[in-house]
């Protein structure tokens, strides 16, 4: 049994779950402790008592604990990708990948360490000095989803240590292993007791244990829409500072002077691969009339050629569904939009392979309209629907018509129509000639309208939400 971290101790419960992998449902990854509402309540407890000293722990403390983190992570690469094959889904390929992307996060956090900074300001009033400085926000949970193991714990975790604060994280109960495996590695790098606490339980339980604890001074959620609305709730009550990062239904409008080879890289990329288990996934396809044709025949061309298999086998180019709840719902979305009309141009179907696992041809659908379920609510898998509208002026005002506002994509040779998307496109992450997923850990990640709330993640935009402004007027 891998057991919970709290206060510094590795902890047992009296219950276990097991990690499966959905490549191969007879292989157990690992068996993972599960927190109860008391384990939640000492790891708060826990945090609470650190806190204190580690906002007040020297900057090159934080710097190489950080550091050593992020070099055993890239050293480990191949070992921690696999174990993330094994239990999410993705390919080895893209296991390793994310791997590599936690551990440059810990890097460029740990040299965010260094870089806090302030202003030292003249006063109006003669003789006064005034000073802005940044102080850590205190206790923070941290709220992590199944699809990215991590990279998401890690660029959560990263910034919160890095700016001076506690933390009690509870990652998804699908994909325990690389949070444990994270913290771990932190752990030996050298924390003190009570800064890092791991309770990993049903979010019932667990998450809710930590939105009633009136010792927890922050929020940081990914998931869906319905949690993050509760979590937003629960956080106004204690008067709470809430970072949420939910849903999306990102478009990607192909224009007709679109280089068509770039367009179906976009497409594919961006909608099935990682299973289209990705929040910035370009689940809709908004396709002028002049390429429509072509576009959907090449996509369909790409989507023959692609190999859904085992994650850890060699020539697999999408892995399987995470779960069986997972490839339910995506069954389920499929058989809506067939009933609303939509034309399942390729794909969709359940597949057998060699060994027991949740496998699904990526569905393209064509002939669907804008107001279809299937282009209005998140499926959250390898399913993708295209859009044909007239013109450019269609394609922005239906890639904006949408409760959700994370990335956009737009394929043109156009820089008139590149740069007005860019400008008027309602999302808070804008491509160019590039899929709607796939974004730099050093830069700002969020967006607008339902997919997001709070300050933005990543980069050094992190420090909005992980730390709080302090303006001190001093007369010599």
């Amino acid at each position: 049994m891998k057991p919970l971290l709290i206060d510094g101790d590795w902890i047992e419960t009296a219950t276990a779950l097991e990690n499966i992998n959905p490549s191969d449902t007879r292989d157990v990854v690992g068996r993972y402790a599960q927190a109860g509402r008391a384990e939640a309540e000492r790891a708060v407890a826990a945090a609470a008592a650190a806190a204190h000293g580690w906002a007040r722990s020297g900057i090159q403390q934080r710097h190489d604990i950080l550091r050593s983190a992020a070099d055993e992570i890239l050293a480990r690469r191949a070992e921690l990708g696999e174990l993330l094959s094994r239990e999410e889904g993705k390919t080895r390929a893209e296991g390793i990948a994310e791997t590599v992307r936690a551990g440059q996060i810990f890097a460029f956090f740990a040299g965010e360490t260094l870089r806090l900074a302030g202003e030292a300001l003249p006063s109006v009033r003669p003789g006064v000095e005034v000073e802005i400085s940044r102080e850590p926000v205190g206790v923070v949970g941290l709220i992590t989803p199944w699809n990215f193991p991590a990279a998401i714990p890690a660029w959560k975790l990263a910034p919160a240590l890095a700016h001076g604060n506690t933390v009690v994280l509870k990652p998804a109960e699908l994909v325990p292993g690389c949070a444990w495996a994270l913290v771990d590695i932190l752990h030996r790098a050298g924390l003190p007791r009570g800064v890092l606490n791991l309770v990993m339980g049903p979010g019932r339980v667990v998450g809710q244990a930590l939105l009633e604890n009136p010792a927890v001074d922050a929020i940081s959620f990914t998931g869906s829409v319905a949690t993050g609305a509760r979590i937003a709730e629960a956080c106004a009550r204690h008067m709470r500072r809430c970072q949420l990062e939910m849903g999306g239904k990102n478009p990607l409008v192909v224009l007709d002077d679109a280089d068509l080879g770039i367009a179906v890289d976009c497409a594919v990329q961006g909608a099935f691969f990682s299973t289209g288990q990705r929040c910035t996934a370009s689940s809709r396809l908004i396709v002028t009339e002049g390429i429509h044709g072509r576009f959907v025949e090449a996509v369909a061309e790409r989507l023959r050629g692609l190999t859904v298999g085992h994650a850890l086998k060699d020539g697999t180019d999408i892995g399987p569904v995470v779960d069986e709840r997972q490839l339910a719902q995506d069954l389920d979305y499929i058989e809506i939009a067939r009933r609303e009309g939509g034309n399942l141009r390729w794909g969709g179907e359940v597949l057998r392979r060699e060994t027991p696992g949740h496998y699904l041809a990526p569905a393209l659908f064509t002939d669907t309209l804008p107001a279809m379920r299937i282009n209005r609510e998140e499926v959250f898998g390898p399913v993708a629907s295209v859009i044909r509208v007239r013109d450019y002026e269609e394609a922005l005002a239906v890639a904006n018509d949408t409760p959700f506002g994370l990335s956009a994509g737009i394929c043109t040779q156009s820089l008139k129509h590149a740069h007005h998307f860019r400008r008027n496109a309602e999302a808070g992450m804008v491509m160019v000639n590039l899929p709607t997923a796939g974004v730099d850990p050093h830069v700002p990640f969020g967006g607008r309208k339902g997919s997001s709330h709070g300050p933005r993640e990543q980069g050094a935009y992190a420090r909005e939400f992980y730390t709080q402004v302090k303006t001190a007027y001093l007369r010599p």
